[in-house]
């Protein structure tokens, strides 16, 4: 007798396995972080930030982030800490209880402030021109840390090309072609247009955390409070795609 039906028709055993459409993986969460470098609720709020992605951990994000210069005053080539205190603070002193808010705050996201060993208030171009190179060639989230962590922890001159150039090397980035870079304009156009265009959009304080382009949250808000915002924002586009 012929395998199979009476008919002829393959028996079940035989019949070829139905292949299931693999699931549909939802777009990540678009979060843009509009941020200088020498802001320290900057730096504490990326810490945040990640802590809410970890919070967050079955939904899909990506983080990019934006330039912005909370001292656009400031020369190319940086000025003297005390002297940038007294222009905006009015003084040394004036400071000193702000920097122990930041101080603690920073510490509670196991993060080193120490404003004692800032010797030079830079200009911030330069570090924004190095995290937008990092793209394709190493990690900016990573490029942007140890910039921070340089400056806050450490007290490193951050418009000192040789500091540049090192991190560079440090994230896995070429510093030779870095330096050639450094040395000329690239970049420079576009990445001051898009600091500009952020405070035309109204941002005054950073970091602001741009959600899908849609929803915007500023301050270093903790952890839940933007982990929250991200779960709303995937939420609100299942329901579009439902």
């Amino acid at each position: 007798m012929a395998d199979g039906l009476a008919d002829g028709s393959p028996a079940a055993s035989e019949m070829p396995a139905r292949v299931q459409p693999a699931p549909v993986q939802p777009a990540p969460v678009h979060v843009d972080v509009v941020s200088d470098v020498v802001c320290p609720w900057c730096y504490i709020g990326k810490h945040r930030l990640e802590r809410a992605l970890a919070l967050t951990p079955n939904t899909p994000v990506e983080v990019e982030y934006r330039p912005y210069f909370l001292n656009p005053w400031i020369p190319r080539e940086g000025i003297d800490r005390k002297t940038y205190l007294e222009t905006k603070f009015g003084s040394v002193e004036r400071y000193a209880a702000i920097a122990e808010r930041v101080a603690a705050a920073a510490a509670a996201e196991g993060l080193v402030y120490a404003p004692d060993k800032m010797s030079r208030q830079p200009n911030t171009l330069d570090c924004h021109r190095l995290i937008r190179w990092a793209h394709g060639t190493a990690d900016p989230a990573r490029v942007k840390q140890r910039l921070m962590d340089l400056y806050f922890a450490q007290g490193a001159d951050l418009s000192d090309r040789n500091v540049l150039v090192q991190v560079a090397r440090d994230c896995g980035m070429d510093g030779d072609l870095v330096r050639r870079r450094l040395g000329g304009n690239d970049d420079v156009e576009p990445i001051e247009s898009e600091a500009n265009a952020a405070k035309d959009a109204g941002i005054e304080g950073v970091p602001t955390f741009i959600f899908d382009s849609s929803f915007a949250i500023s301050g270093a808000q903790p952890p839940d409070y933007l982990a929250a915002a991200i779960t709303r924002i995937a939420g609100q586009r299942a329901k579009m795609t439902a």
